[in-house]
């Protein structure tokens, strides 16, 4: 069963720049100037981005001197993936199964 974190999580990798960020990072962890560079968006629409991304859990920062390096939590991805998983599978053993109207 989907939770109210679930939904959350969803609407924050629903915008297309965030799941841009996520992709990317998914790759290689990256400083604010690569993701500039990668994605073509301004500094200040990045930063709001990737403090949503940071809030949600799925990524997490590293200092190095006056950059910030940004990295995916991939178990959260994991989680989430998990969870639609289970539900694919619900809907598999599910599938003969019909309700009759009154």
């Amino acid at each position: 069963m989907m939770t109210s974190v679930d939904a959350d999580l969803i609407r924050v990798l629903a915008d297309p720049l965030r799941l841009r960020i996520v992709t990317l990072l998914a790759r290689e962890t990256l400083c604010t100037t690569h993701l500039v560079e990668e994605t073509g968006a301004k500094q200040t629409n990045l930063s709001n981005h990737l403090r949503v991304l940071r809030e949600a859990g799925v990524v997490e920062t590293e200092p190095c001197g006056r950059f910030t390096y940004y990295r995916l939590k991939p178990d959260v991805i994991a989680s989430l993936a998990d969870r639609f998983a289970d539900l694919a599978e619900s809907a598999r053993t599910a599938a003969g199964n019909k309700r009759s109207c009154p």
